[in-house]
Formats: C-alpha cells, sequence, structure tokens
C-alpha cells in the first residue's frame, strides 16, 4: 500500500512474527479493514482502512499492549538505527543490573535489609527489561491467549514470588536480549529483499531542452526523457538504448552471471551496472514501475501469504502452547500431591517448563526459512508470487513446455542457403534475394533479408500473394520468393528438390525458394533455433524426477523435431488454448504438474498448472499476470533452479521444526525429572530460536 493512501503506524515492541500474529488477533473484529501489512525490521504497520475506522485500530492495537506511534511516513534509517542502539543498551544495562542482583544473593547476609535490597535492584532489573513482556502478556492473558508473553509473565512473577528473585531477574533480561538477537537476526531475512531497493540510484543524468544534462531525482523523470549512464553507473530507471555499445551487468534483477552486450534497441533495466562504453536509454517506464519495482513489490506481497508448513506450525502451536501449559499446572499441584515433593519445588518446575514452552522457535522457524528462500530466489533472477508457490514447486513431477519463445529463441532465423544442386550461393543471387525478401512485411521474409549482406535494389511491381509469397521485377528479372506450395504450382519442382526440401522440412525447417520464369535459383531454410540453454534445462528437470512434455500450437513435424534436438520423448502439437489447457488437466494424473509458457494463448494452462512459470523478459503481460513464478532472464534452466530451491526449503523447514521440538523435548524431561533451571531454560529457548533463524538463512547463501 503506497504511503498516505491509509493509516501509517510505527509498534516499538513488535518486532517477530509473535506480535504480528498479536496484533493481527487484536484487529480482527474491526470490520471495515480492508488490508495489513507489516514491516517487521522497521516495526511499521500499514493499515487499508477507512479514516473513520482509524481511532478503533489504534485504540485495538493498545489493548493488545502495544505502544502505537502515528507516522505520516515511514521512520527515517537514522532514526530506527538510533532506536536499536538505545533499545540495545537499555538491555545491556539491564543484564548488568540482574548480574548485581545475584551478587546480592550470593555475597550479602540473607536477613531482611539486604534481601529487600536484592529484591529492589532484581525488580529494577526486570522493569528495564520486561516491561513491554508485562504489558503484552497481560493483555494477552485477558483475551485467554497463552503466547511467550503470557507464558514469561507468568514464569518470572511466579519465580519472584517463591524467593527465587535472582533468577527471575536475570532470565527476564536475557529473555529480552536474546530476543533483540533474534529480530535482528530475521531482519537480515527480510533485508536481503528490502536492500533490493539500494540498487536502484536516487538520481540520474538526465538531457534538458536545451540539450544539456541535468541530475535530477529518478521519481521526477518522465517517461520519454533521454538519460545517459557513465561506465560503472547503475540504471536509474528502465528504457530503451539509444545511442552507444557496451556491456551491462545485469546480475542484480535477471540472476545473469554474465554481462550482457547492449546496442541501440536494447533493453535495461534499473538496478543493473553499465560495465563499459557510455549508453543513452530512453525512458520508458516510471521509477514506481520499473522491473526491479516491481520484484520488491511482489515478492513484499509473497510475505503475506503463509506457506502450508506454517499454516501446519501455526495450527501446532495454538494446540501446543495450552497444553504445555496445563502440564506445568499438573506438575505444580499434582508432584507435592501424588510423589510427596515440597511445594516450592513443585512450583519451581513448573515455571521451568513455562519458559521451555514458550513456542517462539517453533513458530518464527518457517516464516524466516521461506523468507529467505523467496530472498534467496530473487537473488537468482527467480520471482516466486509466495512461499505456497515455493512449497509446492517440490512436488513437481510433470513439467509442460510451450515451443517457441520457451524452448526456442521465439523468432525465425535463416539456417541454411543452396544453390538447387547443393552448391553455395552466387553473390548476385543472394543479392535478388534480398530484395526482394526486403520488400516483404512476412516473418520468414524478414529472416531472410536480414541474415543475407548485401545492400536491396529496387523492385518493380511488387505483390504479396497471401499463403504463397511475394513477387517482383528486379533489374529486369521477374522473380518469385515463396514456399513449396506456390514453386510447386508453379511447375518448377524437381525430384531432387523435392528430396532437398522434404530434408529440411523433416528437420523442422521452413523453406522458401527464390525462382524466376524457368527455374529455382536458391533455397532458403528458416527455422526458429533452439535457445542453448533449453538442452541443459531438459537434462536437469530429467536428473531431478520431472518429466519434460511440450504443448505446441505448431505442426507435429516442426515440434518433433524440436523435441529430437532436446530430449523430449512426449510431444503434443497442434494445440488450441483450451487444448493445451485440458492437457494440464489430463497431464496431472500423473501428479503435480508444472507449465512454462510466455504467450496470451499460454494463460489458461499457466493458471491451471499446480505451479506456473512464465519468461519475465519477453513473456506477455497476461501470461506474467498468470504465471506464479517469473523467469527474469528467460533462462529455463532457472525451473529446475527453483524446484532444487523448493526441496532445499521444505528440508529446512523440516529441520528446524525438529530441532525445536527436539531440544524441548529434552529439556521437558530435565525440567520435570531432572535438574533444569530457568536459566537453563531461557538458554534453551532462546537458544533454539537463534538456532532455527541461523539454519533457516543458510538459503541466503550463494
Amino acid at each position: 500500500m503506497p504511503a498516505g493512501s491509509g493509516l501509517l503506524l510505527r509498534i516499538p515492541a513488535m518486532d517477530c512474527p509473535t506480535e504480528e500474529g498479536q496484533i493481527r488477533r487484536a484487529l480482527d473484529a474491526i470490520t471495515d479493514l480492508r488490508g495489513l501489512r507489516f514491516d517487521l525490521p522497521a516495526r511499521a504497520l500499514s493499515v487499508d482502512a477507512p479514516p473513520m475506522a482509524w481511532p478503533a485500530v489504534t485504540a485495538a492495537i493498545t489493548r493488545a499492549g502495544f505502544k502505537v506511534e502515528t507516522l505520516n511516513a515511514p521512520p527515517a534509517t537514522a532514526d530506527v538505527a538510533r532506536q536499536q542502539r538505545l533499545e540495545l543498551a537499555r538491555l545491556i544495562a539491564a543484564l548488568g543490573v540482574a548480574v548485581g542482583a545475584e551478587l546480592l544473593h550470593y555475597v550479602a547476609p540473607d536477613t531482611l535489609p539486604w534481601r529487600g535490597a536484592g529484591m529492589a535492584v532484581a525488580a529494577l532489573a526486570i522493569a528495564l527489561s520486561g516491561l513491554g513482556v508485562f504489558r503484552k502478556g497481560l493483555s494477552a492473558l485477558l483475551r485467554g491467549d497463552l503466547n511467550i508473553n503470557a507464558l514469561m509473565a507468568v514464569a518470572v512473577t511466579g519465580a519472584f514470588l517463591i524467593g527465587q528473585w535472582p533468577e527471575a531477574a536475570m532470565v527476564m533480561a536475557l529473555y529480552a536480549l536474546a530476543e533483540l538477537i533474534e529480530a535482528r537476526s530475521v531482519e537480515r531475512a527480510r533485508n536481503a529483499i528490502t536492500s533490493l531497493l539500494a540498487l536502484s540510484p536516487e538520481t540520474a543524468e538526465v538531457q534538458q531542452a536545451d540539450g544539456n544534462w541535468a541530475r535530477t531525482a529518478a521519481q521526477a523523470v518522465p517517461i520519454g526523457a533521454i538519460v545517459r549512464v557513465k561506465p560503472g553507473e547503475r540504471f536509474a530507471l528502465d528504457g530503451r538504448v539509444t545511442e552507444g555499445r557496451g556491456a551491462v551487468d545485469e546480475s542484480p534483477v535477471t540472476g545473469e552471471s554474465l554481462p550482457v552486450d547492449k546496442a541501440p534497441g536494447d533493453r535495461v533495466f534499473a538496478g543493473t551496472i553499465n560495465q563499459s562504453g557510455g549508453l543513452s536509454f530512453e525512458v520508458t517506464k516510471p521509477a514506481s514501475d520499473t522491473v526491479l519495482a516491481g520484484i520488491i513489490h511482489a515478492v513484499e506481497a509473497a510475505q503475506g501469504q503463509r506457506a502450508p508448513t506454517q499454516r501446519f506450525v501455526d495450527r501446532f502451536a495454538a494446540v501446543y502452547t495450552p497444553v504445555v501449559f496445563l502440564l506445568a499446572v499438573a506438575v505444580a499441584l499434582g508432584t507435592p500431591l501424588l510423589l510427596g515433593w515440597p511445594w516450592l519445588t513443585g512450583v519451581y518446575k513448573a515455571l521451568v517448563l513455562l519458559v521451555i514452552a514458550c513456542p517462539c522457535a517453533l513458530v518464527i522457524s518457517t516464516p524466516v526459512t521461506v523468507v529467505s528462500g523467496l530472498a534467496a530466489a530473487a537473488r537468482r533472477g527467480i520471482l516466486i508470487k509466495g512461499g505456497v508457490h515455493l512449497e509446492q514447486a517440490r512436488r513437481l513431477r510433470v513439467l509442460a513446455l510451450d515451443k517457441t519463445g520457451t524452448l526456442t529463441a521465439g523468432r525465425p532465423t535463416l539456417v541454411a542457403q543452396q544453390a538447387p544442386d547443393g552448391a553455395p550461393l552466387a553473390g548476385r543471387v543472394v543479392q535478388l534475394a534480398r530484395s526482394l525478401a526486403a520488400r516483404s512485411d512476412h516473418p520468414v521474409a524478414h529472416a531472410i533479408a536480414q541474415a543475407l549482406p548485401g545492400e536491396a535494389l529496387p523492385v518493380e511491381d511488387f505483390a504479396a500473394q497471401a499463403g504463397r509469397g511475394v513477387r517482383g521485377r528486379v533489374d529486369g528479372l521477374a522473380l518469385a520468393l515463396g514456399n513449396h506450395r506456390w514453386i510447386h504450382e508453379r511447375g518448377l519442382c524437381t525430384p531432387e528438390l523435392e528430396a532437398q526440401m522434404q530434408a529440411h522440412e523433416a528437420q523442422g525447417h521452413t523453406v522458401s525458394l527464390l525462382a524466376d520464369e524457368h527455374r529455382v535459383l536458391a533455397l532458403f531454410a528458416v527455422a526458429d533455433t533452439v535457445k542453448p540453454s533449453s538442452r541443459e534445462a531438459v537434462a536437469a528437470l530429467r536428473d531431478l524426477g520431472v518429466a519434460p512434455v511440450m504443448l505446441t500450437g505448431d505442426n507435429a513435424v516442426t515440434a518433433q523435431a524440436i523435441a529430437r534436438q532436446l530430449g523430449i520423448d512426449e510431444v503434443r502439437a497442434q494445440l488450441l488454448p483450451q487444448d493445451k489447457q485440458a492437457a494440464i488437466a489430463e497431464l496431472g494424473t500423473r501428479g503435480p504438474v508444472g507449465m512454462v509458457g510466455d504467450g496470451v494463448n499460454d494463460s489458461p494452462s499457466l493458471a491451471a498448472a499446480a505451479v506456473g512459470f512464465s519468461m519475465g523478459a519477453a513473456g506477455t503481460d497476461t501470461a506474467k499476470e498468470a504465471a506464479d513464478v517469473l523467469i527474469m532472464n528467460d533462462d529455463l534452466r532457472k525451473v529446475a533452479e527453483t524446484i532444487r530451491l523448493s526441496r532445499r526449503t521444505h528440508a529446512l523447514l523440516w529441520q528446524n521444526i525438529a530441532l525445536a521440538l527436539g531440544i524441548k523435548a529434552v529439556f521437558f524431561v530435565l525440567a520435570v525429572f531432572g535438574s533444569a533451571t530457568m536459566w537453563m531454560a531461557v538458554f534453551a529457548d532462546m537458544g533454539a530460536s537463534l538456532l532455527v533463524v541461523a539454519n533457516g538463512l543458510r538459503l541466503l547463501r550463494r
């Protein structure tokens, strides 16, 4: 939601998904609420609601135990950093005071004045570090919500009341400090996405009306303006090159590792780096609508979608926490009555259980891992529109592939030229063919004209015959450049020529022939060539156990020829858009099926597939909208990379769940039957949280 279109709040105590969930529940009852957008690193919340509902929103968040600040704009980075430093200093001071309470407990005589002084020092440490926890915990208890703050508030209060005040102070100080460290770790995962904003310069060098150049804010540069970029500088906006040649590092946007040569007419993207040669380009999109801005917006939106494992963990935590709370009550009451333990011992062990029971490690493990996976994909030029699709990709068993523009370059290219007897063409014949082809707007003729050298001669009496070719008079000669059918109708085919054409057509080539009134002068074979990366991409899919299937509207001969080059065994040709959609449904009987396409006609199939992949550069807007994953540099190998990333993300998710539950299970046993202390409990709980966060962040490594 753009700044200024709704209520923008800063919530200083909101720094992890637990608080986010608490605020979401507090706002559930507000009917006019249209949407929420949480920015945990900045501790900001954007609320899409009519102004009349704003007081109810702030009141509900305040009742939930959170201090609220209303902002006209997001807090400046410097202000956020200053507040973070002050918070760290406060918690370090609280830890120092808690250490003082421990020293008083161990070195001072156990008399009332000294005990009172020690309790006062401990209370000061708790006040410095835990007032926010107590405020949120009390609010949660009043609502019947046994979250982490409620459990910590009960545990620390109970420990203080039974005389374990030094330990209560130390546990609260350590817990608050560990929460701060955890929040910074989570911030790293989210900053991997928000740091993309820094890739695009804030200003651009724009040509003025008088021809001079001036630095202008990128947000103020209009479409159509001419911008120049010197070697070593980043592009601030999207556009098309108008002047100059050079190599551009597009890895920040597309994930392409090698520099891409740029010449007039080529596209350039904001955030990419001009490595060599001065370039001028015409702006084609405003700063708010660049490819880079779209990536950032899409990934931020994806963070709000809960992946299947996240939903499972949320449901599990909702049951797990009350069960452990009841278990702690049973230990506090049952062990003295049934096992004869001292009451203080039973209550203390129950309080230790409450600290261990905090589900923070479990709840935080999934969003950190999913956000890290989304960020890792974005760094590789793969835009995944949500955690659902990130997880779903690992399950794919069949991948349907469109041919034109996906497996092939999507544009005709001249692949062979020869005389009827197979000999090389004479220069004169080449010039005649180029002259006639240059007058046609047909893609095949255009490919021939682009590939043949030399200057075109004037053409007289030019005419195009639909479905046949073109004809005209060049340098006094009546010539025709047409397809197999037209040359056959003109009676100029021979058995030898027929054999040559059939050989080319068997390879999927489109054949055009240049002829005068008496004989064929030249044969030209045009084909939509296979992308260099497609063979490797198909092999990578097979290695992952995913079966590739070609779906195309092209004829069966051409489709089979392309499939043979790529090693694809299953081909379905001459399909209309509805036929492709039906094929996706049929292939789905073998298991989850994905679809890769780039055209408008692929959109129904992309939407019907379990995961739809679209080409981010060459794809149409309709295909990009229908797809779940965008491959920014149109490299088909990124599909296999997405599946590998999905499988690794899924593995890390379940590693984190096992770590969080395993550590807690060990300390449950130690708390009841061993000698676990509250110190050990807070280290176990927060240690598990930091461990799962660090494990999830492994996805950000290259």
